[in-house]
Parts: structure tokens; sequence; C-alpha cells
């Protein structure tokens, strides 16, 4: 017989990002706690709203599985002595697994006999493990800001206000903090009221009838349905938006979408300066014609009915509004001031109390972007325009628009570059020099974009590791691992072949050179290259690279990031071709023999055998091609030219003993296994290699 479940419990309004989060972990606790308990059942349903959580167990079994397994305790020779007595460590095995000494019996384990206990226990009824099984499920759960009320120590999301616990037409009766369990839930804060549940099945749909959708999906997936079939009454579509749909779902507990109007008059204004306002704070969903355009109507979802839908259509314009002649308002005084003008105000904000304002990092980022740019060759037209980016890149920050909406950062600084009469390369490098600025966000595509981008996110990642402010294995404050993700996207982008120590070096004189006192240099370095590579190793990764083939890579550093992701993508290439199996052989076995040679040159005149003659002829012949193969990067011809030195190899161990008395000849021959293992090596350390 199986019987449904349910648990729910109640709180105050939750935030929305809290909702995923809590949905994969109840979900997970579920199916731990019951396997755990021996419990099956059916189907496992979580539902989330903004007041609520609950898990909806179907077709769960009214008691567990009976078990019965074979216990292995200590070996024999252990669990008995000489007499054939149970030892202690026998009578404390039995006393564990609750069994008497008489019923231990012997198994061999690989050919070594041990005492085995045969455990048996019925199955409880489930009904008596649900209590505290339901309790273990509220005090699992965790948040990212719990919170305490009343006078419990007790955290959670938000205060909890009522628990309903059923299985079958039973409550489970258990208390939490004060509340007692029963089969009371609420609906719609205002237009629902006490729902009293008889049975976990009929949950779903007295909730709606109480104007809760418990089901997020479902609550999704008719918000989509209203903004797309408002949005085709004015011959628009919705602005696609992930991360708002998601937002607006979870805040939300019956969703009715509106259609609502933007005044013509403020439709001048940059689309960047409508929609933040629509979507950053009042969780609006814009609307635009087939081509792109931006049309003069927004959407909004309202937490209710479709009661007095005129008068809240109404009010969100009112704030709307409201927002918009604020915004026009900065729009107009910021025009007054040249973007230029308001770099020397940049002193007055204050970057980090250890780091400076953010004047003094303008300057750093500017020195860093001049010294990318004459890495790169460009001509002294591109490297005055990328500087001058960099000089204007932070001046938007003190303008009126950007203090009230921070999400137009660098927005704004490229339309006012461009009111300024500013380059049309410079107004685009700023735009793009935040990017990107998430997951998943594209990267720049102009070189003013690219390269103040990388000396950006370059100065607060050398500024951080600097001051002893570093990422752990749960908190990244500072986002540096995105910014450092960005740099090496970008660079794999751009192709840019320049060492990463250099531009490290670069952007710690400049901390150095405004008195910004940091950690030695010495030891940033070593930080820092790690700290890059693991990231090009988790974008490399995300690409399908091999993990072994990233061992072998980066186990010869990343300094240069381009190259390292060369060599990725020739050995993994390489290492599928039927050639590859002698080539790692004959490295391996060259690398393990010369990790005996002592340090010192290859003497030529104490090698004897034609075989290693020849082999050494054949280093010498290949040495400069071979260098200069490796310094432009071209690591597809260097291997192939290394090939070539396989028959080589293979003829010398054929044809000599390594390891011989000959002190001078052993060495030799050692020395001359090194200079394989340098050009074998050529795209890392194939050791590594599974």
């Amino acid at each position: 017989m199986a019987k449904d479940f349910l648990l729910e419990i109640g709180t105050e309004e939750i935030p929305a990002k809290f909702a995923p989060g809590v949905r994969n972990q109840l979900r997970e606790q579920v199916q731990k706690y019951c396997q755990e308990l021996r419990l099956d059942y059916q189907d496992l349903k979580v539902y989330t709203t903004p007041r609520r959580f609950a898990v909806l167990i179907q077709g769960l079994a009214e008691k567990q599985t009976d078990f019965t397994a074979e216990v292995k305790g200590p070996a024999v020779k252990a669990a008995y002595d000489a007499a054939g007595n149970p030892t202690k460590a026998a009578q404390g095995f039995a006393r564990g697994q609750g069994v008497e000494t008489k019923d231990l019996f012997v198994l061999e384990l690989n050919g070594v006999p041990y005492v085995y206990a045969r455990k048996s226990e019925i199955g409880r009824p489930t009904f008596q493990l649900l209590p505290k099984l339901c309790s273990d499920l509220i005090t699992g759960l965790h948040f990212p800001k719990p919170m305490r009320w009343a006078d419990l120590e007790f955290r959670f999301a938000r205060p909890i206000r009522w628990i309903v616990a059923l299985f079958g037409s039973e409550v489970i009766p258990f208390e939490f903090v004060g509340l007692e369990s029963g089969k009371v839930s609420r609906g719609h804060r205002t237009l629902g009221g006490a729902v009293t549940l008889n049975t976990p099945a009929e949950y779903v749909e007295k909730m709606q009838q109480a104007f809760v959708m418990a089901d997020p999906e479902q609550r999704r997936q008719s918000v989509l349905e209203q903004i797309h079939a408002l949005a085709e009454k004015v011959g628009g579509e919705v602005e696609k938006d992930e991360d708002l749909l998601d937002e607006v779902t979870h805040i939300i507990e019956y969703p009715t979408a509106l259609l609502g109007e933007v005044a013509q008059n403020y439709m001048h204004l940059p689309e960047p300066v409508i929609t933040t306002p629509m979507k950053e704070h009042q969780r609006y969903f814009p609307i635009r014609d087939k081509e792109g355009k931006l049309l003069p109507y927004f959407i909004t979802v309202r937490n209710g009915d479709d009661y007095a839908l005129e008068k809240v259509k109404a009010g969100n314009e009112k704030v709307l509004k409201a927002r918009l002649e604020d915004a026009a308002f900065y729009y107009r005084e910021d025009q007054k001031t040249p973007l230029a003008e308001l770099v020397e105000k940049l002193d007055k904000v204050t970057y980090h109390e250890k780091l400076g304002s953010v004047r003094q990092r303008v300057d750093r980022v500017r020195a860093l972007s001049r010294e990318i740019a004459a890495l790169l060759g460009m001509e002294e037209e591109k490297q005055a325009l990328t500087e001058r980016t960099a000089l204007l890149a932070k001046a938007d920050l003190v303008t009126l628009m950007v203090y009230d909406f921070p999400e137009l950062q660098g927005i704004m600084g490229a339309d006012y570059a461009r009111i300024s009469g500013e380059k049309p390369e410079i107004c685009t490098g700023i735009l793009e020099h935040y990017q990107p600025r998430f997951a998943g966000d594209e990267l720049p595509k102009s070189y003013t974009g690219q390269i103040v981008s990388v000396a950006d996110k370059l100065d607060a990642i050398v500024g951080a590791f600097g001051i002893g402010i570093q990422p752990t294995g749960s908190q990244d404050p500072y986002a540096l691992r995105r910014q450092a993700q960005g740099v090496v996207g970008i660079i794999l982008e751009a192709g840019w072949d320049i060492p990463l120590e250099r531009l490290i070096t670069t952007s710690y004189v400049s901390f150095v050179y405004q008195g910004i006192h940091l950690l030695p240099l010495v030891d940033l370095q070593s930080a820092l290259q790690d700290f890059f590579q693991q990231r090009l190793r988790f974008v490399l990764q995300e690409q399908g690279v091999r993990y072994d083939t990233l061992d072998a890579v980066l186990a010869h550093g990343s300094n240069h990031i381009t190259r390292a992701a060369k060599k990725v993508q020739v050995l993994a290439e390489k290492r599928e071709t039927a050639g590859f199996v002698p080539y790692s052989q004959a490295y391996i076995r060259c690398l393990n023999l010369s990790k005996k040679a002592q340090t010192q040159p290859l003497d030529t005149k104490a090698l004897v055998d034609p075989t290693e003659i020849a082999l050494a002829a054949g280093l010498a012949q290949r040495k400069e091609a071979f260098a200069a193969l490796i310094e432009k990067g071209e690591y597809e011809q260097a291997y192939a030219l290394a090939s070539e030195l396989i028959p080589m190899i293979e003829a010398l161990f054929n044809a000599v003993m390594i390891m011989v008395d000959d002190e001078a000849l052993k060495q030799a021959r050692l020395a001359l296994l090194s200079q394989c293992v340098t050009i074998l090596g050529c795209l890392g350390d194939l050791s590594l290699l599974a």
C-alpha cells in the first residue's frame, strides 16, 4: 500500500533568487532520505512560491522495505582465541550488529577468513518516520542570507508562519519553532485565505482556487503566454530576458499580465535609459517591433487577478514616468559638461582604501593599455586612441545618470563621448571595456574595447592580489575569477601573442609609481600565473578539451595564453593519430632515464655507437629550425620535426644500454636523452597523459 505525502513550509515573502536553489536542495534531500530510510515512492514534485516551499511525494510506501544484509567483521584470527572462544573484538562486533556471538559465521574474502553477522531489520511504519524526516528537511535547507526572528536561535530564509504535513488524510504530528503541524495552508495574501487540505493529492488544485499557482514551471509558462499575447496586440515582441522572466516567476503567486504605455516625450532618450528603469527597477518587459526598435509600451505582471487592471496600469505608468522624468533631467544636465572634463572629478571617488582613487586607477589602466598596444605593434594613431579610451572609460561614474542608474556605466559613457565629439573607436571602446560583464556575455570586438577591458581587469586583479584579497573556494566578492576569465577569453579571441608576466609587471609598477604598497612582485607573479592558468584550464575544458591534455600542456606553464591554447589544440589532434603512440613512448622512456643525468652539457666525443652519433647529429641538424618554429609558435610543424627523431631514438634503444659502467659514456647518453626530452616535449609533458 502507498499514500501521498505533503510537507508545506509557509513563510513571509522570500527573495526570488533563493527559490531555484531551494527546489534543488529539497529534491536532493528527499531522494537521499528516502533512500537511507528504505522508503519507496512513485514520483516527487517540489513547489515554490514567494510564501512557501512544498514537497509532494506521490505513492510513498506505508512501511520501510525489510532489510537483510551480511556485515563483515574482524578477521577470524582476531575474532577468536586459540581455544576458539570469541575475543572482545568479536563480542563488540556482535553487540554492534545486534546479534549473539554464536550467530556469527565465517566467509572468505580474497583468501582471508572473516566473521560476518547476518543483520535483519523489519521495516517500520512510514508514519512513525515522517515527523523526524519533516524536521530534517526543514533544518537541512541552506540560504545565502538566513535570518532569525523573535527569540529563536534557528535561522531560515524568512520567518516560518505555518506548516502543513499530511500522509494520506492523516496529519503528521510534530512541532517546529513553536508551530504545530496541521492541514491548513494559506492562499494568496489578499485574494486567498485559509485553505484546508484533506489529502496531499488536492494540494495543487485547492491552492489554485485560492489564487496560488504552486508550480513555478506552470507560473513561468503562464507569464510567457500572457506577455507574448499582449505584445502581439500592439504588433511587437517581448524583449528576451531569461533572468527577468525567472525573477518575475518567483516574486508572484498568481500572474496576471497587463500592458502599459510609455509617454512619447521620453522616447527620444537612449534606449538603455528607458529599458533599465523598466527591467532593473520595475521588473517590466520592454516591447520591440519586428526590426528590434523599442516601442512605447511595456508589460508588467501583477501578483493577483484582473480586478481593477486599469488602475493598476495607471499606477505603473505613473511610477515609470517619474523614473523617466528623472532620467530625462539627468540626460540634459550631463550633456552640459564634456566627458573629458569629468575625469578630474574621479579624484574624489575612492576605488579602494588601499588602492587609491578611481582617478589613480584610470592612470594605471592608461599605462597598461599603452603597454599592450605597443606589444601588439600598433601604429601610433591606434595607440593614442586606445589611451584616450582608457582615460575616458570611467568618467561617466560621476554623471548624474550613472549615479542613479549604476547599471548604465559604460553605456552612458559611450553616448556622452559621442555627444562630446569623440571618435567612434573611443566611444565603442568605452562601451565594450566592461565586457564580459557576466558568464556568457559577449567579448569586446573593437581593439580599443579589447585592450582597455584587459587592462581594466588586470588592474583589478593585480591590485586585489597585491593587498591580500584572493578568491577562496566559496568566496569571490570582487568577482576576480570572472574578470580573469574575461582576460583569458579576450586574449584567445583576439589571438594576442603577448606574455602575461610582462603585463602583470607593468600593472604592478604602476601601483608602485603611485606609492601604493603591494606584496612583493615575485610572490604575486607566481600566484597570478597560477590563477590565470586555472581560468585558462576552465575555458578550455568548457570547449571539451580532455583534462589530461590540459595537464600535459599546462605543466610547462601558460605565460603566453594563446600559445598554450594552440599547444592544447595541436596535442588534442595529434594524440588521436597512430604515430603518436611511438612518439609518446619514446618521450616517456627518454624522460625517465634522463632524470638520472647530471647537469652537464652533451659531450659528443664520448659517444661511440653509430646510433647515438646519428641521433646527436640529427638533433644538431634540427636545433636551429626547431628553435625558430617554437619562437613563432608553429607547434604543429615543431611536432612534425621532432617526430623525425623517433626512428633514431628507437634504433638507439635497440642498439645500446644507457646505464653502462663507463661514467663518461653513461652521462653523455643521458645528456643526449635530455635533449630528446626537450624537443619531443614541445607540446607538453606527455607522461601526464592517461
